[in-house]
C-alpha cells in the first residue's frame, strides 16, 4: 500500500530536533574553519613580519594595518565566490552542497597550515573562505526551510549560536595553546572538523521546501532567479549587508592582533573575554530570538546596529579594559542581530531562490568588509595621536549607523510565509 503524500506541514520541525542540531554542527565547524584566521592573526603577523619596539602601527603588531587590512580584504573579496556557490543549492539541492562544500573548505583551511610566506597563507586560506562562507550561508537557508513560523527565529539563532562556538573555539585554543601550536597548528586543527563533517554527511535532510518544487523551479544563471518583484528587496537587503560588514570586518578581524600585539594582552585574559562575551552573547541570542517574534525583524535589526558600533568603538578604545567591555558589548549587539537579520533575509524571498539571495548576501558582506578593512587599516596608519586605531574605528563605523533607516524599505516579515512574501 502506497504512502500518503507528505503535507508541508509534516516537513517542518521543531527549532531544536535532531535534523536542526545537525545543521547547528556543521555550522559549528564552518565557524572554527573561517574564524582561524582572525585567530591566529597576530602569530601570523610575527612569524612573517617583524616586531620591533617603535611608535608605529606596523612596528607594534609586526605587520603594517595596510598590509594585514589588504591580506584579509583578500580573504573576505574571495568569500565573494561563496555567491555562485551558495546558489548552485537552488540547483542541485541544500544537502549535497552543504555537505560537499564544507569539506573542501575545511581541507583547504587545513592546507593553509602549510604556507611558507604571509601571501602564501593568504592565497591559500582565500580559497577555502568561499566554501565555507558558502556553507555558512546554506546552514541559515535550512533554519528557515526546516522549520515552521513559530520556531524560525529560535532555529536560526541555534544555527547563528552554532557558528559562535566554532569561531570562540578557535580563538579559544589559540588564546591557551598558540605558544605550543602556533598558528600552523590551529589551522592544522581544521582536520578534526573535516572528519566530523565526513560522518555527518549521511545525517543531513533536504528541506521539503525544497524537494518539492518541480524541476523548472530548480537553479538556473545566478542572477535568473532574482525576479523583478524581488529585486529592490535584494538592492535593500545587500546594502543593510555591505554597511554592517563594514563594521564587522575590521571589528572582528584585527581585534585579537589589536590585542595581542598592541595591547599586550595576555592569553589568559584573551580566553575570558571570549568565553564571558561567548556566556553573555548566548543571553543576546535568545533576547534577539525573542525581540525578532516580540517587535519584529526590523527594530530589532537596526537596535542591534547601533550597540555593535558603540561596541566596536568602545573596543579600540586603548585599554584593556575598554577592549574587555567593548569586546563583549558587540559580541552581544551581533547575537541580537543573529536571529532577526538571519530570518528577515531569508523571509523576504520564495523558496525557489532563497540560496542564491544568501549568495548575494554574501557578496555584498564581502564588499563591506574589504571597504572597512582597507579603510581601517589606511585611516590606523596614518591617523594621529597614540591610539591610531580608536581613531580609525570612529572614523569607519560611526557613519554605518545611517544604514538602520534603509530598513524602512522593506515589508516587515515577523510571522509571513516566506513562499507568500509577493502578497506581502
Amino acid at each position: 500500500m502506497s504512502q500518503p503524500k507528505k503535507t508541508p506541514d509534516q516537513s517542518e520541525y521543531r527549532w531544536f530536533s535532531s535534523q536542526l542540531r545537525t545543521v547547528a554542527l556543521i555550522s559549528v565547524f564552518a565557524g572554527f574553519g573561517q574564524f582561524g584566521a582572525v585567530a591566529a592573526l597576530g602569530d601570523v603577523a610575527r612569524t612573517f613580519g617583524h616586531l620591533s619596539h617603535g611608535a608605529t602601527f606596523a612596528d607594534e603588531v609586526g605587520l603594517s594595518g595596510t598590509m594585514l587590512g589588504v591580506g584579509l580584504a583578500v580573504l573576505r573579496l574571495a568569500s565573494a565566490f561563496g555567491l555562485p556557490l551558495a546558489s548552485l543549492a537552488d540547483r542541485f539541492g541544500r544537502r549535497r552542497v552543504l555537505v560537499e562544500a564544507g569539506m573542501v573548505g575545511l581541507s583547504l583551511t587545513a592546507l593553509s597550515a602549510l604556507a611558507p610566506s604571509y601571501w602564501w597563507f593568504v592565497c591559500i586560506f582565500a580559497l577555502g573562505r568561499p566554501f565555507l562562507s558558502a556553507t555558512s550561508g546554506v546552514t541559515q537557508v535550512m533554519a528557515v526551510e526546516l522549520t515552521g513560523v513559530k520556531d524560525r527565529a529560535k532555529a536560526m539563532a541555534v544555527v547563528t549560536a552554532g557558528y559562535a562556538v566554532g569561531a570562540g573555539a578557535t580563538a579559544v585554543i589559540h588564546s591557551m595553546a598558540h605558544t605550543t601550536l602556533g598558528f600552523r597548528g590551529i589551522f592544522a586543527l581544521a582536520l578534526v572538523p573535516l572528519v566530523g563533517l565526513y560522518f555527518l554527511r549521511h545525517r543531513v535532510v533536504e528541506p521539503f521546501a525544497y524537494s518539492r518544487l518541480s524541476q523548472s523551479e530548480h537553479g538556473k544563471a545566478v542572477l535568473g532567479p532574482i525576479a523583478k518583484p524581488f529585486r529592490k528587496r535584494l538592492i535593500v537587503i545587500c546594502l543593510i549587508a555591505f554597511c554592517v560588514a563594514v563594521i564587522s570586518g575590521p571589528a572582528n578581524s584585527l581585534v585579537y592582533i589589536y590585542a595581542q600585539n598592541y595591547l599586550h594582552v595576555s592569553g589568559a585574559l584573551t580566553s575570558a573575554m571570549v568565553v564571558s562575551a561567548g556566556v553573555i552573547g548566548l543571553g543576546g541570542l535568545l533576547l534577539g530570538r525573542y525581540l525578532a517574534d516580540v517587535i519584529g525583524r526590523r527594530p530589532t535589526i537596526a537596535l542591534s546596529i547601533c550597540i555593535v558600533i558603540g561596541g566596536a568603538c568602545v573596543t579600540y578604545a586603548g585599554s584593556s579594559t575598554t577592549l574587555f567591555l567593548g569586546y563583549i558589548a558587540g559580541v552581544t549587539g551581533g547575537a541580537v542581530f543573529a536571529p532577526a537579520g538571519g530570518a528577515f533575509a531569508n523571509e523576504l524571498f520564495p523558496t525557489s531562490v532563497r540560496a542564491s539571495v544568501s549568495g548575494w548576501y554574501i557578496a555584498a558582506g564581502v564588499a563591506g568588509a574589504v571597504v572597512g578593512l582597507v579603510s581601517f587599516g589606511a585611516v590606523a596608519d596614518a591617523g594621529g595621536g597614540t591610539n591610531h586605531a580608536g581613531v580609525a574605528a570612529i572614523v569607519v563605523f560611526v557613519p554605518m549607523v545611517l544604514s538602520t533607516l534603509l530598513l524602512l524599505l522593506l515589508p516587515e516579515t515577523r510571522g509571513v510565509d516566506p513562499d507568500a512574501v509577493l502578497h506581502h
